[in-house]
């Protein structure tokens, strides 16, 4: 094993114990010209210790003149206040609507000073209320800009991915600080063929600055506050010129933690995509921060529905940063670190990576928009719980009217455990892999892929027969798509609750137990047992550590 573990300055290790807990969540946005298909995805992990992963839903509904609409902020429930109530909102599936509008988002933080704590609208807030009321993406944007600049911005600063199935968009936004009611933010279009990418980390820098907002010109392809670099010379964040502004550097300076724990998630990303990317390697270990990566890379080649997935499994593989290469993974070569993610010995900081792939994920989603398709049927939210190493996503379609039982809001929470929830039987599953990783993950991926590849092709007939029916009867056709939808979700979590019992029975007290046939005249036969202890390299370590005190005595080996 190399060793791989970065000693940190003690210059940085306040500012990456104040930071590491909002490095939660990492989205990629793809364009149709970067897909097979030609879809638009993003994908999105919701990673927090305290997430119960479950699939949320709001059916379409109606509402009289004058209702209003009760604001919860969405991390902790805490109640913030009411706003009108839309006449109309649209059914939605997760985070995907009945229009095949998706968003997904992550926290960066930034200037602290600029949370309004007096706002009535939070990040999580505005994601599910846009979703609710927009029919693209472009809608969705202006909704939850005039939501903020009327309400208030509850949040720190935030980044989203916004897509349809025809464009896709990153935004990010912050306050302007207690009592200001409103935000500043930017917001622009992926040009086709680029993917993009953030990880708690601001990412927008420069950008052209437009006199107006026309949401409707196809051509437009930025949009920004009115004010978003007036109120930064306000604030006395920044006098250089307006073609200089950086939304990034100004309202997120980047720092140590920001590039090492944040901006290389994205980098190990677009690695897997673009074959130029080892020029920002330095940066992304925190080494070079004056090299950023462009906000958007081209892909070497077009990515398929799977291949997105698998971004989402990463753990800097074939980076000087790979989890498994460093005595950190123990013997089997875990790609996971219990935090936290710093720690001091003899006065000095060292880390522990922050890959894409964690323990700690909630729930995570590739959203998918297809335009060819009728829009309920064209959207899919391929949802999955917990690690995104070892889940499997599922397909949820965004027309679909009800959710599985095994993966709905109220089964089971974050302190109470359910034998028949997704969260929890993925989590069996994966916790205990982290025990023997390097086998148990033999066992899971081939499952995991088998399920995934079975679901991408099995669409294909659902996609025709819904998308044909739904000319002449668009409840049937949503029956369709609802079913297959609820049937294949709790398909999967029952698939995994026969791999836990399998792993369990295989694996128990360090053992690897095989089954062997019964004859006839037996009752059972003992199954054969491996016991291959550990391999070479780690044997070598103990050796190196405490081998006088264990060397057998006598023993001319």
């Amino acid at each position: 094993m190399k060793k791989s573990i970065l000693t940190i300055s003690l210059a940085f290790l306040s500012i990456v114990l104040i930071n590491t807990s909002s490095y939660a969540c990492t989205n990629f946005l793809i364009t149709k010209g970067a897909t097979v298909d030609g879809s638009t995805m993003i994908s999105y992990s919701a990673d927090s210790h305290v997430l119960f992963g479950e699939l949320y839903h709001w059916p379409a509904a109606d509402y009289p003149d004058g209702t209003l609409m009760k604001i919860y902020e969405w991390d902790t429930g805490k109640y913030l206040g009411e706003i009108p109530q839309a006449k109309h909102t649209y059914n939605v599936v997760g985070n995907m609507n009945e229009n095949q509008v998706a968003i997904g988002e992550t926290t960066y933080t930034g200037r602290e000073e600029l949370q309004d704590t007096t706002g009535l609208v939070d990040y999580g807030s505005l994601i599910y209320i846009a979703l609710q009321r927009s029919r693209t993406a472009r809608e969705a944007i202006q909704i939850m800009t005039d939501l903020v600049s009327k309400y208030g911005y509850y949040s720190t600063g935030e980044s989203f991915s916004i897509s349809d199935a025809n464009e896709v968009w990153i935004m990010e936004l912050i306050g302007k600080g207690p009592g200001v009611t409103g935000a500043v933010w930017v917001a622009r279009m992926i040009p086709d063929g680029y993917i993009s990418g953030h990880a708690n980390h601001a990412r927008i820098t420069t950008f052209p600055f437009n006199k107006k907002n026309n949401f409707d010109d196809p051509k437009q392809t930025t949009f920004h506050a009115a004010d978003v670099i007036s109120f930064a010379r306000e604030k006395g964040y920044y006098t250089g010129s307006d073609a200089d502004f950086s939304f990034s550097d100004v309202y997120a300076p980047l720092d140590f933690g920001g590039a090492r724990f944040c901006e290389a998630r994205v980098f190990s990303g677009f690695n897997k995509v673009n074959s130029q990317m080892g020029q920002y390697l330095d940066y992304a270990m925190g080494k070079d921060l004056k090299n950023r990566m462009p906000l958007w890379v081209k892909v070497d080649n077009k990515l398929t529905v799977h291949d997105v997935m698998q971004l989402m499994r990463d753990y800097y593989q074939n980076t000087p940063m790979d989890m498994t290469q460093d005595i950190g993974a123990g013997p089997y070569k875990s790609i996971v670190r219990w935090r936290p993610m710093t720690w001091e010995v003899d006065g000095v900081s060292y880390l522990h990576e922050r890959a894409i792939s964690t323990q700690q994920t909630g729930f995570s989603f590739v959203a998918q928009s297809r335009g060819w398709l009728p829009n309920p049927v064209g959207g899919i939210i391929w949802f999955g719980v917990d690690d995104t190493y070892s889940t499997v996503y599922t397909p949820m379609y965004c027309g679909m009217t009800s959710v599985p039982e095994t993966f709905a809001v109220g089964n089971g929470s974050i302190m109470e455990f359910s034998d028949n929830a997704a969260f929890w039987v993925f989590n069996q599953v994966s916790n205990f892999a982290y025990t023997r990783y390097s086998d148990m993950i033999k066992d899971i991926q081939p499952l995991q892929e088998k399920l995934e590849l079975g679901y991408i092709e099995e669409i294909k007939a659902i996609d025709k027969e819904a998308s044909e029916l739904y000319q002449s009867n668009p409840k049937q056709a949503l029956e369709i798509i609802t079913n297959y939808s609820v049937k294949q979700g709790n398909n999967t979590v029952y698939t995994w609750k026969k791999l836990y019992a399998y792993l369990f029975t295989k694996y128990m007290d360090g053992n690897i137990k095989q089954a062997r046939p019964v004859p006839d005249n037996y009752k059972y036969v003992t199954p054969t047992v491996e016991q291959p202890g550990y391999d070479e390299e780690w044997y070598r370590m103990i050796v190196k550590d405490n081998g006088e005190e264990l060397k057998v005595i006598g023993n001319s080996h």
